[in-house]
């Protein structure tokens, strides 16, 4: 029986860890900080961005709730289209055609290799005249009071950038596996009000799909001009300015905002590859971040199924951690949250492609190829 002790200590260790994350959570997300639901008018000129790129068949609802946002006595707002190759310039200056403040440009090529859109916030932040820039990504739907309710956070905080997590609307199977991970992995693994004053890059997070930002500092930190370079430029950004002395991270948006990130699997499959292999740091960082969510949330419920009671309550903690994430950011609970083994071997399987994808140089994003990044 003693050849089996290795395999009992390794899955009450996973069990452990699972436990330690769901606690975790617990208390993240007492500490989220989420906008006021009645913000009072903002007295600043706030510049509302959106950099597009082949959106022409998603736009219309993102674009429309940009552009209705009420509290914003003194506000702009402008849309750069990525050189698009579908019709999206001609729907996005049909939309904003009736509103005076609002206009279109069309922006100019990134350099050969590059993603793209760090250079097209690069190009908006260089026309907005707001002394606060918020920049909102095509495929998020904002609530009227979206825009002030952000602004208010930011400025009764004295944070330098908040970004309001998006309640993530997930559809079909590889959807509902694998997107509720975005908000489950920062509730469970990010200390989040320690991240917010944090210099150090592992205690960093920000999401590009709602980003509100003091336009003082973010000149200050040398802006989205600083992270041309980068695939997870939200990431970039925030971890620029905190090494300026700025303070900043995630904030809740789920009441306030909602993203449909990918209509099915090979969306998400291409979407997940551009990025993954960047998400932590290096091969060797990767691997061990896979390495570790294997060991707490596959091996407990692997060895459950064989009758192991410590398997069991790893499987059970598991599943509580992602239930009180979800609940906390607006996501479904079940039967999905009873999946999450299956999420988490199916993410370790994307940054294993990802990275295979990288090596090879095959990557692309929006017809763009996604190369020189060694």
């Amino acid at each position: 029986m003693n050849r089996f002790r290795p395999v009992r200590t390794m899955v009450a260790a996973g069990t452990v860890l699972a436990a330690a994350g769901t606690a975790h959570s617990a208390w993240n997300s007492t500490a989220l900080r989420t906008p006021p639901p009645d913000p009072p008018p903002v007295t600043e000129y706030v510049s509302l961005l959106m950099p597009v790129r082949n959106e022409a068949g998603r736009v219309g609802p993102a674009l429309r709730s940009l552009l209705a946002q009420e509290h914003l006595p003194r506000a702009e707002v402008i849309v750069l289209d990525d050189q698009s190759t579908d019709d999206t310039g001609d729907v996005v200056r049909r939309l904003c055609g009736p509103y005076r403040h609002a206009r279109v440009v069309r922006g100019t090529a990134p350099k050969p290799g590059s993603p793209g859109k760090a250079h097209a916030c690069h190009q908006l932040a260089s026309l907005a005249r707001g002394s606060v820039l918020v920049f909102v990504d095509a495929d998020v739907v904002l609530a009227s009071h979206a825009v002030a309710s952000s602004v208010a956070l930011l400025r009764s905080t004295g944070l330098d950038l908040v970004s309001p997590f998006p309640r993530q609307a997930a559809e079909g199977p590889a959807n509902r596996l694998v997107q509720p991970l975005l908000q489950w992995s920062w509730l469970t693994a990010l200390p989040l009000r320690r991240a917010e004053a944090s210099p150090r890059p592992a205690l960093s997070a920000a999401n590009g799909q709602f980003l509100v930002v003091d336009a003082t500092a973010l000149y200050g930190c040398g802006g989205f001009a600083a992270v041309t370079d980068e695939v997870l430029e939200d990431m970039a950004l925030i971890r620029a300015l905190k090494r300026a002395g700025g303070q900043g991270g995630i904030v809740d948006g789920s009441r306030i905002a909602r993203c449909r990130m990918y209509d099915g699997w090979r969306d998400l499959r291409e979407g997940y590859g551009k990025s993954l292999w960047t998400a932590f740091g290096s091969g060797g960082g990767a691997a061990a971040v896979c390495a570790l969510l294997v060991w707490a949330y596959v091996v407990p419920p692997l060895a459950a199924l064989r009758g192991s009671r410590w398997g069991a309550a790893g499987y059970v903690a598991a599943v509580t951690g992602r239930t009180l994430t979800a609940r906390r950011t607006g996501g479904r609970c079940w039967p999905d949250a009873l999946a999450h083994p299956v999420s988490v071997g199916l993410l370790v399987a994307l940054t294993a492609r990802s990275w295979l994808g990288h090596r090879r140089s095959t990557l692309t994003w929006k017809g763009r190829p996604l190369r020189g990044w060694h």
